[in-house]
């Protein structure tokens, strides 16, 4: 180069400088990276995030997140003390007091309380007998008496009405017999069921699962499963159904029984298909029949079981008694 040409260049040179300074507009050139070269090759860089520019929230959603103004809960009403509800929620806090710091003062006022609560059981004691006693409905000793000298006679009693019961429901229905020749448990159920055949009259139908005959003398006059057990459910043996033609089948067992458990399921079995009353299954019970207080549903209102003399009156009625006079309960005085 020329000294001409470097006498025009030097003016430039000169203002480059101020030029770049005063460009608002034109970006910063990276540097070189002979001049940065600590940062190396692969250097990442990362850019800051602009600022996001806050807006003001609208009145009505900062209403919406504002939590809401709930007024404060009216305060419980104080439990009435010493009532059985304030005993249930106070009694323990006496006791625990009285064992963490047993002062004289602390075990006493405990036990008093415990001798009160005691007196309040004693005195609903004494009146729960005397309601009791003086309805029919509620005493269970005229369900079935207490005495032990009364219970034997109960006991013989429901012995005579089950087997009556039986042999009545054995003139219309019969036991239907599924076993297998050898299954051990129908062995000993066998000779149970030959009992009730002779004493009552029943007709046992034996039905061999595996098409043999069962060990002994017992229902050699079989018939062979033609796939009845399995339209009947069965999964074990013996299985005992209680059949009254032309249609009727009630499952009894699938399992050994005594004969007592065994005549019991019978004489149920034929109360619920309705072969016999409801008198008949209490006197084989050792009970007397008892009108029953089952109420159906919303038979009785909310405001009728709020007051305790209308809800004894819509009990009897449901019941099918109505007392001639209202309930007299006394009332008892502590002394």
């Amino acid at each position: 180069m020329n000294r001409q040409s470097w006498l025009l260049l030097f003016p430039y040179l000169l203002l480059a400088p101020h030029l770049a300074r005063g460009s608002d507009s034109a970006p910063a050139p990276e540097p070189s990276f002979f001049l940065d070269k600590e940062r190396g090759w692969f250097w990442r860089e990362v850019e800051p995030e602009p600022k996001k520019s806050e807006k003001v929230k609208p009145v009505e959603e900062a209403k919406a997140q504002s939590p809401p103004i709930t007024q404060s809960e009216p305060a419980k009403p104080e439990l009435p003390p010493l009532s059985a509800e304030w005993f249930r929620k106070n009694l323990e806090r006496y006791r625990d007091k009285a064992i963490d710091d047993p002062t004289s003062e602390n075990v006493a006022a405990y036990y008093y309380l415990q001798r009160v609560m005691m007196d309040k059981a004693q005195r609903f004691t004494d009146v729960a007998r005397h309601v009791v006693m003086s309805d029919p409905l509620l005493d269970e000793n005229t369900r079935r008496p207490i005495a032990t000298f009364a219970v034997n006679e109960a006991n013989h009693l429901a012995g005579l009405a089950s087997e009556q019961a039986l042999t009545t429901i054995a003139q219309k229905a019969g036991i239907l017999f599924f076993f297998r020749s050898d299954c051990r448990y129908c062995h000993i159920q066998a000779p149970l069921l030959a009992l009730l055949e002779k004493r009552f009259g029943f007709k046992v139908y034996a039905v061999s699962l595996d098409g043999r005959p069962m060990p002994g003398d017992l229902y050699t006059d079989f018939h062979t499963d033609q796939g009845q057990a399995q339209l009947l459910g069965v999964v074990s043996t013996p299985a005992l159904f209680l059949m009254k033609p032309p249609s009727d089948l009630v499952p009894l067992s699938q399992g050994v029984l005594s004969l007592d458990d065994l005549s019991g399921r019978i004489i149920l079995a034929a109360k619920e298909s309705g072969w016999i009353d409801d008198a008949v299954f209490e006197a084989s019970r050792g009970q007397r029949l008892m009108p029953a207080i089952l109420p159906p549903p919303f038979a009785i209102t909310a405001e009728v079981m709020s007051n305790p003399v209308e809800m004894i009156d819509a009990l009897q009625r449901q019941a099918g008694v109505l007392a001639s006079e209202p309930l007299q309960i006394p009332v008892l005085r502590s002394p």
